[in-house]
């Protein structure tokens, strides 16, 4: 679909002004639904374990007319039904299954869950069935109905249940499917735990017919005195307007809605946001049916050569990478709580940004960054050998994407959209990244795209920026283990670099492993002085690069991953956190702190 152009002119309480704007295809989801009425579908569900998947196919593998998904109950004693949710197990939802049972630690296949409510429709209302993320596929049947099937792990999705829902008793079932395929996005080799089931949280969202379904409000492009915008209103009716404010910045503009959308263009200065004053404003959108607030800030960003600017001033970004992996639990993160105690870590180890790792995380993570003032990377899990060749692939790549910045495209604390990380060089994955560049730019032209590269060319001085995908985006994400994976700690430190590009590089990963409390000398693997040493030497590297503008070592905390299975060392865990998975700081914790917060010179 092309991008509607629209020109209508705005009044203002101030004044007229006469507006040009774009609204791109963004995914059809709803924005901002903590600013919604919900009921919570969180708590226990019931599931069966279903590895040959005989809910859903016949022993001829075809899928059957009624299987597990109609809940069915016996009515007579001689009735032949082999299953029931009512007695079996029980998980806890947001939650991975791995974690939650002993004997799912490592399985990989088809869980159903079931939740039983109960629910009163009311008059003129819509109802969507909201789910902020399954891992991996999931078909969604409401009373026995398939709402639809969702693939990819970490973005939301929704179904409008509105003539479907009952007024009573009712019942979901879902079939989450986390098996590994080549096919899919990310594939079937990775560096973190497939964590299966149903592992954010799901809402029942209501509101009326005529709704706010979408809206964005951001600077202009390269503009830090124009905010411009878009809403659109679901069952809009004709002559319907939609009202904006802005109190703090005294803005206050009503606006005719065509087809259901409607633009505008304000000229005003705000204060912007940034890592020193993570300025929210309070955004009020309403309708004569419907209303909702966000919190948003303004800021810009872009580059200028080797440097980035925020808000037309240099900045270096000082970061970090994160998994979204629960502190001290382990497993998926669950809440609120979990995020701010990786997020004040971040912040106690002296960052203003963070790498969030691989795959969007949840939509809180970013939201609590944006508070605390830290600037997001965030990114998609094109991640390593995936099929660059396959059309399906690519539209499964381009969904996560467009989804991920439908959901997050009023967050200021995005900077970076993330297209890929460490990706072997061919030209099928040239032409994949460059497309899925293009629908970036397409939608949002306010932040920077960058990817993670681990292709360097060893040169006679050192190593060379060369690979061509650096011609495709803004900042140049490298990933290099010296020390680790390649040469000794001290030999870092004189270890030199150039590029081909005269763009800004972060390095995105860089570090070593180390198992809390194992100390010895500096030369003995995994022990915390090894680890400092190759962070000493490192950062004395990162001194010398002149186009460097921005780290994420890697990686904040120890993570569970099935690479990892050095008994008494990694036991399932990347050891290459700062942090021990139990929340106890490395030496290395420290020297990076000790970089970020203390030294007198550029970063």
């Amino acid at each position: 679909m092309k991008l509607i152009k629209k020109i209508l002119l705005l009044s203002l309480l101030n004044g007229s002004v006469v507006l040009f704007a774009q609204e791109p295809e963004l995914a059809d989801l709803l924005q901002n639904i903590e600013s919604r009425e919900k009921i919570s579908l969180d708590g226990n569900w019931d599931v069966i374990i279903d590895p040959l998947e005989n809910g859903y196919y016949n022993h001829w593998l075809t899928p059957k007319k009624e299987g597990y998904n109609v809940n069915k109950k016996m009515k007579s004693p001689s009735d032949l039904i082999e299953y029931n949710f009512d007695t079996s197990p029980q998980l806890t939802v947001p939650g991975d299954w791995n974690t939650q049972m002993e004997k799912l630690y490592y399985y990989e296949g088809t869980i159903w869950y079931k939740k039983d409510f109960s629910y009163t429709p009311e008059a003129d209302e819509q109802v969507y069935l909201y789910f902020e993320a399954v891992n991996y596929e999931a078909m969604v049947y409401l009373n026995g109905e398939l709402l639809g099937t969702h693939i990819g792990g970490y973005t939301p999705f929704q179904f409008d249940i509105s003539n479907k829902i009952k007024n009573g008793n009712n019942f979901i079932v879902v079939k989450v499917d986390n098996k590994r395929k080549r096919e899919n996005v990310p594939t079937l080799n990775q560096d973190w735990w497939n964590y299966g089931g149903i592992t954010r949280s799901v809402h029942l969202i209501s509101m009326p017919v005529s709704h706010i379904a979408d809206y964005s409000v951001q600077l202009a492009k390269g503009k830090n005195d124009t905010i411009e915008g878009w809403v659109k209103v679901k069952n809009s009716a004709p002559g319907q307007t939609v009202r904006v404010t802005i109190p703090e910045l005294n803005q206050d503009v009503t606006l005719p809605l065509e087809n259901g959308k409607a633009a505008f263009s304000l000229e005003v200065s705000p204060t912007l946001w940034e890592p020193d004053n993570p300025k929210l404003y309070e955004v009020l959108i309403e309708t004569g049916s419907d209303h909702l607030k966000d919190n948003i800030g303004f800021r810009t960003i872009e580059t200028r050569g080797s440097s980035i600017l925020l808000n037309g001033k240099n900045i270096f970004l000082k970061g970090i990478s994160i998994h979204e992996e629960a502190p001290f639990k382990t497993g998926r993160v669950t809440s609120k709580e979990e995020c701010l105690i990786l997020l004040n870590w971040a912040k106690e180890l002296g960052c203003n940004f963070i790498r969030l790792a691989h795959y969007p995380h949840n939509e809180t993570m970013v939201r609590e960054a944006e508070k605390m003032g830290l600037m997001v990377w965030s990114e998609i899990p094109v991640y390593w050998t995936i099929l660059f060749d396959n059309p399906d692939t690519y539209t499964n790549a381009e969904n996560q994407l467009v989804t991920m910045i439908s959901r997050d495209k009023n967050r200021a604390a995005i900077v970076l959209w993330s297209l890929a990380n460490e990706t072997p060089e061919s030209d099928a994955r040239y032409a994949f990244i460059s497309k899925l560049a293009q629908k970036v730019r397409s939608l949002d032209q306010t932040r920077l795209i960058t990817a993670a590269l681990d292709s360097q060319t060893e040169g006679e001085n050192g190593n060379i920026i060369e690979d061509r995908l650096g011609e495709v985006i803004d900042v140049i994400g490298i990933n290099s283990y010296c020390g680790w994976y390649g040469g000794s700690p001290e030999s870092c430190a004189t270890l030199r670099w150039a590029s081909k590009f005269d763009k800004p590089m972060i390095m995105s990963e860089v570090g070593g492993g180390a198992l809390y409390g194992l100390h010895g000398e500096t030369n003995e693997r995994w022990t915390e002085e090894y680890q400092a040493d190759v962070y000493l030497n490192n950062i004395e590297m990162i001194r010398h690069i002149d186009f460097l503008a921005g780290i994420s070592p890697w990686i904040l905390m120890d993570f569970r991953s099935p690479r990892r299975s050095l008994n008494r060392i990694q036991d399932d865990f990347n050891r290459k956190g700062l942090i021990s998975e139990q929340g106890r700081k490395k030496q290395a914790f420290f020297i990076l702190q000790d970089f970020y917060l203390n030294e007198n010179n550029q970063f």
